[in-house]
């Protein structure tokens, strides 16, 4: 009898021994900029296109060495694709103080005066521990559109995952001044 009730107990606790802990969660989030001017009224960001590689739960710490390197146990918030869109919507309408900026799958979604489109080629650390943000910008309208690469280098405030993330936050806000410079034009 003894027996048989040490066996239940164990089986009961096997569950709670293999449980794996809940992931440490990460957002990006916006930081301000200089205010610019000469912007369209309207602007729609469309959904941010990531490198396949990116789209995952859990954080990319670097893509070094034909490698990846994932972050088993933080992960993203949200998709981080909808968390870069939102990012930069709000990253603009701060430095855009005349516009008013949205994004294209938002619940409001006016004609638009242009067009904003990302493709996010690479955001981890390289060999050195530096955030590495690769993008192209589009902006414009029909045939009037302006493309532009950009590439970052941050170096995080400190090491581990916050500090990763935060180095990722700068480098989206140094790609919104770019977006928020060719925008002013």
């Amino acid at each position: 009898m003894l027996r048989r009730r040490t066996l239940i107990l164990l089986a009961a606790a096997l569950p709670a021994a293999c449980a794996s802990p809940n992931p440490n969660l990460y957002t990006l989030m916006p930081l301000p900029g200089p205010a610019r001017s000469g912007a369209p009224k309207t602007i729609e960001l469309r959904s941010v296109a990531l490198a396949r590689y990116l789209e995952r739960s859990q954080i990319v710490r670097s893509s070094e060495n034909f490698r990846l390197d994932v972050l088993g146990n933080d992960w993203w918030g949200e998709p981080l694709d909808a968390m870069l869109s939102r990012v930069l919507v709000q990253n603009l309408s701060q430095r855009l103080p005349g516009s008013t900026v949205l994004p294209e799958n938002g619940a409001i979604t006016p004609g638009s005066d242009t067009m904003v489109a990302v493709n996010m080629e690479r955001l981890d650390a390289d060999r050195g521990g530096a955030v590495i943000l690769v993008a192209q910008a589009s902006v414009g309208q029909g045939s009037n559109t302006a493309t532009r690469a950009f590439r970052f280098s941050v170096t995080p405030p400190s090491a581990g995952t916050p500090g990763l993330v935060s180095g990722m936050s700068t480098a989206v806000a140094q790609l919104s001044d770019g977006i928020a410079d060719m925008l002013g034009r």
